[in-house]
């Protein structure tokens, strides 16, 4: 249903391609984290096959007890383009290759799905060299800020540093986007709190 919401709003250029990525953390219900998870190294999520249950049930443990942590990219609007599922003390950066790779709004008619937004708008956390490089190589423009450590880090390499990062500070501003989409989807309390015990479950896909 959603899809098709989206590839309807798409077509008639209601759809914002300035995209927004952030994540927020879920709390566990006692219910939701009563099955055995396996917390070893490599048991993370397959997020190129997502009706495949995770080991750890993208169930962690951060700081208040178990939690699960929704990443997301939504559109200018507002709009979830992609949801994805991770253990609660996982980390953003390493989700955002994933996001990426699962964002694509399929077409109304006959058409590849769209993949390529205009713009991406992210916080800190997303100012790596790794998430920075497939931005540039689809010349996607980011929208991100570079962290003082970073900064100091390129600017003490010298010349080998490379130059410095440069956004528009402006455009940055409308990131608070994505904070008012979870905003919206928290007021449902199955997205609020985690009560489903498998991540490919409707409800927690929803809660994504």
């Amino acid at each position: 249903m959603l899809a098709q919401l989206l590839a309807q709003a798409d077509a008639a250029g209601d759809l914002d391609w300035e995209v927004s990525v952030d994540s927020t953390i879920n709390r566990v219900h006692q219910h939701g984290g009563s099955l055995v998870r396996d917390m070893t190294q490599g048991a993370s999520a397959n997020h190129k096959e997502l009706l495949v249950e995770p080991a750890d049930h993208a169930i962690g443990r951060s700081r208040g007890g178990l939690s699960t942590k929704i990443h997301h990219i939504c559109d200018g609007r507002g709009r979830p383009l992609v949801m994805l599922l991770g253990p609660g003390q996982g980390g953003d950066s390493p989700m955002f290759a994933h996001l990426l790779a699962a964002l694509g709004v399929g077409r109304v008619g006959p058409g590849r799905p769209r993949t390529r937004p205009q713009r991406v708008l992210a916080d800190k956390a997303y100012s790596s060299r790794a998430d920075r490089a497939p931005l540039r190589s689809r010349r996607i423009t980011a929208v991100i800020p570079e962290p003082s450590d970073l900064a100091g880090h390129r600017k003490r390499r010298g010349t080998r540093g490379g130059r410095p990062i440069s956004y528009d500070r402006e455009i940055s501003k409308r990131r608070n986007i994505v904070e008012r989409s979870f905003n919206t989807f928290k007021n449902w309390r199955g997205v609020a709190t985690r009560y489903d015990k498998l991540a490919r479950s409707p409800t927690a896909q929803a809660s994504s």
